[in-house]
């Protein structure tokens, strides 16, 4: 049912369009994992930061948005660009060089377990009961998605890694050729960034921030593209183009305009919620157009971290729910006690009976 504090009587398709951004999201990992073998990860990556930084920053001059004033504002926005552009973009298309687009969807959907822990302990939010299941729930799927199978299988049937499976520069090496584990990574930093734009928003123009962190995180990477990468775009036809196109405008820019819109003026507690829809969304297209598979043992991981992002972003619900069957129920139980009580104490009127009777 859609909660009632993001509803919106003057837009029709509201339902369409408030979930549109996860739509976008999911869909773009699908687009950018078909470009991959046609290009270099940080170009495309700087590619889908800059040009959309540019639409936003566009987008709130048309709505008057002010520009950021002060050191203290930029300063803010730079770390916001190192953290949530450049390092989250990087080891986005880094790990998409990996692993599939659905797969690499659910490890990036993971951050709000980050976020929850980050702000415990910044900010003093609590957690629950429920968020504290859906945290055990999340490290379980992500461990399920994130080692390989030999491994998961190996300590829950041996209780001890494979044979052949070396500790320490090793294992951290065979970690970072890992997709699962970049996308994680990944994770990370967007969950560092979502913490860091509450600090941001105090300084700066949230909508403005945005499309700055946009433009400055993505230089760096077009510049160590430059560097370390050739042949970017060589390889690429219209189609490549069209799809990088798709992620940039609606992926990037359109996607976090929605999304900031709905947060603005709505519940960001019910929209936060929708984002388990963005790896399903990536998926189910991952499967339709590039025919990924995921084992047994990885569904299982899916399963468990989106559950987890569910009982993380509706811990306060469920909790108040919880309580008021809590209340119905004891309210009840005292209701049936009260009245067996008064049977009991019914005062006893003698009846005297006739001979007839």
């Amino acid at each position: 049912m859609m909660d009632s504090k993001l509803s919106h009587p003057k837009l029709p398709l509201f339902p369409l369009l408030l979930i549109a951004p996860f739509f976008f999201w999911g869909t773009a990992m699908v687009a950018m994992k078909g470009v991959i073998p046609n290009t270099t990860p940080l170009f495309m990556a700087g590619v889908r930061l800059v040009p959309a930084g540019l639409l936003v920053l566009a987008a709130g001059m048309v709505m008057g948005r002010p520009q950021p004033k002060g050191w203290m504002a930029w300063l803010w926005i730079l770390l916001f660009a190192l953290i949530d552009g450049a390092l989250f973009q990087g080891f986005l298309a880094e790990g998409l060089v990996r692993t599939g687009a659905g797969l690499g969807s659910v490890m990036i959907d993971s951050q709000p377990l980050a976020v929850a822990l980050m702000a415990l302990w910044l900010f003093g939010e609590r957690i629950g009961l429920w968020g504290w299941l859906g945290l055990a729930l999340g490290v379980t799927g992500i461990s399920f998605l994130g080692l390989p199978d030999e491994w998961v299988l190996g300590i829950l049937q041996n209780r001890s890694l494979p044979e052949g499976v070396q500790l320490g520069v090793h294992l951290i090496n065979d970690l970072f050729q890992n997709g699962q584990w970049l996308m994680l990574l990944a994770s990370l930093s967007m969950a560092v960034g979502t913490v860091v734009m509450r600090y941001v928003s105090r300084h700066a123009d949230p909508v403005t921030a945005t499309g700055w962190h946009m433009v400055l995180g993505g230089l760096p990477l077009f510049a160590l593209s430059s560097q370390v990468e050739t042949a970017q775009f060589v390889h690429l036809d219209w189609s490549n183009w069209l799809a990088m196109g798709y992620s940039t405008v609606f992926g990037s820019a359109i996607a976090y305009g929605l999304f900031f819109y709905f947060a603005a003026s709505g519940s960001l507690t019910s929209l936060s919620s929708l984002t388990f829809l963005t790896p399903v969304f990536a998926l189910m297209f991952g499967n339709l157009f590039l025919s990924e598979m995921l084992s047994l043992l990885q569904w299982v991981g899916v399963g468990f971290t989106l559950v987890s992002i569910y009982l993380i972003n509706q811990r306060d619900v469920l909790a108040e729910k919880f309580r008021l069957v809590q209340t119905v129920v004891i309210s009840e139980q005292g209701q049936s006690s009260q009245v067996k009580t008064a049977m009991v104490s019914l005062p006893k009127v003698p009846v005297r009976l006739t001979e007839q009777e």
